[in-house]
């Protein structure tokens, strides 16, 4: 009788503890099958087969590519001689035009146009020369263009070389016309050095936007130049090492990506479903389900995106700015604007730009995200009594096409028209910009002017944010967002994602009452049956 006594008493412990757990909402996250063999990891392998690129010309053996040039329109003419159709597109393309599609209720979108931004603000409709240095013309958007920017292989200061070749062949004397030759051979060495786009091509402009290292992004820095898969499963050079074409396809010389408002994708295809759809989602090489069947995580992929398990933190080798203040700047000391640093070695006051902010290691904000941003321009009118969202994802949670995705917000405080309560776009670079004159009135009534817009002379500044999507520096999957950073109470990624009940972080008053009620019962229930036992138990001895 005492022994069937334990074993009932052990028995209700185990229950009762059992039921409690489950309700609770834990659960012992036992190991997880590797994942070498998941559809998603097939499907991908499947996608990425024929990886080695190959080529039918050897640029080095084409004779009008192996003269002496002195300017770089006479390269692009020579490429053009062979490649003739690639002026016509490129001048069709987001890359040379800076515009993003047709005009919209009077705004034009792109740093070519209206469009702004709350860390460099504006392009001035291309006519900010600091801007302007990153267009891939060979001196900005009214030369040829420069095909060597993304295709060439070697770096070189074009400009540089071809004012030094100007002045050797000026002085004539037999030095300087030895010295122009030697620079008319790397000249050409770096003209027949032709490949498709590396990582350091598209680097060269986009790693550095905002106006410098990582200053933009946040995903995007000169760290994924020559990557280890620690830092990007996709382009480590000991991984996979694949170039931003891969999955930024191209056509017609037009490149697939997130262009303003536009989205930068219009489904979500595989490539086993469509083997002539885009790259640019992780559906086109992982398919929808990409983990083991029965896995839970696949019952998330209609909800969550890929990269918000996928990329827990972004700036993990150089750090971001996050925060820039442009209502600082203008300080001096001594009469002279003067700069201060941070702990990692980057400008946190300028007196030409204000004070900034940067950080390493950051994790992103989630928001609800269909593919597209609604973003401001110069045109729009604005509350300065609230924070101004220059830009902001849209997309909600009814949608299908919408995800919980991880975005980059970038705080600032910028100037704004008192009067017609628009942003404004001051002039930064050239003899007359705030970079050399800080000269805000001055700034504002040349910047607003290219822009077309008018300034009514007075201003003062806001706070803003803009969104940036969160898509490069993929961790390897040892280190991906764990189930509890998201699924608790205390501190979860997605606490500012409301209006839907997710276990483990949220409270649902009326569920824990009857949980704790069918809790209660159940101990009731195993205790009487446990005393019957015994009861009956003594009775048929008796």
């Amino acid at each position: 009788m005492k022994k069937d006594t334990e074993k009932i008493f052990l028995s209700t412990i185990i229950l009762v503890l059992f039921v409690f757990l489950s309700s609770a909402g834990f659960s012992a996250e036992a190991e997880q099958p590797a994942l070498e063999d998941s559809p998603g990891m097939v499907m991908a392998q499947q996608a990425e087969k024929g990886k080695t690129t190959w080529s039918t010309t050897d640029h080095s053996k084409h004779k009008i590519l192996n003269q002496d040039f002195t300017s770089g329109s006479d390269i692009t003419k020579a490429c053009l001689s062979c490649h003739s159709e690639a002026d016509d597109q490129i001048h069709k393309t987001v890359h040379w035009t800076w515009l993003a599609g047709e005009p919209v209720n009077g705004k034009q979108y792109g740093k070519g146009a209206d469009s702004v931004n709350n860390f460099c603000i504006s392009a001035n409709n291309m006519n900010d020369k600091g801007c302007v240095s990153c267009h891939i013309g060979w001196s900005g958007k009214d030369d040829q263009i420069n095909c060597l920017v993304c295709h060439g292989q070697n770096n070189v200061k074009w400009k540089e070389t071809f004012d030094d070749l100007t002045y050797f062949h000026k002085e004539g004397d037999p030095e300087s016309l030895e010295m122009a030759q030697e620079l008319q051979g790397e000249l050409r060495k770096a003209v027949v050095s032709i490949a498709r786009p590396t990582r350091q091509n598209c680097g060269s402009c986009h790693f550095y936007g905002g106006g410098g290292d990582g200053v933009k992004h946040g995903d995007l820095d000169s760290s994924l130049t020559k990557p280890s898969k620690n830092l990007d499963v996709h382009m480590g050079i000991d991984g996979k090492d694949f170039a931003c074409t891969r999955c930024h396809t191209t056509e017609l010389h037009n490149i697939s990506g997130r262009i303003y408002t536009a989205p930068a994708y219009t489904d979500r295809k595989s490539l086993l479903e469509n083997d002539q759809a885009s790259r640019i989602t992780c559906e086109s090489c992982h398919g929808s389900r990409p983990h083991k069947s029965g896995l839970k995580e696949n019952d998330h992929t209609d909800r969550v995106a890929c990269q918000s398990c996928h990329i827990p933190e972004f700036a993990r080798v150089n750090p971001t700015k996050m925060k820039w203040d442009w209502s600082k700047a203008g300080k001096t000391k001594d009469g002279k604007p003067y700069t201060t640093e941070d702990q990692y070695g980057q400008h946190n006051y300028m007196s030409i730009k204000g004070e900034m902010k940067w950080e390493k290691n950051v994790k992103p904000q989630y928001y609800w995200y269909n593919g597209s941003l609604r973003s401001l321009t110069t045109k729009d009118i604005i509350d300065p009594t609230k924070t101004v969202y220059v830009s902001k994802p849209t997309g909600k949670r009814e949608e299908p096409n919408a995800r919980i995705y991880p975005f980059k917000v970038h705080e600032g405080v910028q100037p704004y028209d008192k009067i017609h309560k628009t942003l404004l776009a001051p002039l930064l670079s050239g003899d007359d910009g705030f970079f050399t004159k800080m000269d805000f009135q001055l700034a504002f009534n040349k910047g607003m002017a290219f822009s077309g817009v008018p300034y009514s002379g007075q201003f003062d500044f806001v706070n803003t944010k803009y969104f940036f999507p969160t898509t490069h520096m993929v961790a390897p999957k040892s280190d991906v967002v764990s189930c509890n950073e998201c699924h608790t109470r205390n501190n979860s990624r997605l606490a500012n994602l409301t209006g839907f009940y997710m276990p483990g972080r949220d409270r649902f008053t009326l569920l824990c009452q009857v949980g704790w009620l069918i809790i209660a019962l159940s101990a009731v229930g195993v205790l009487l049956h446990g005393a019957g036992r015994i009861f009956f138990s003594g009775k048929r001895k008796e």
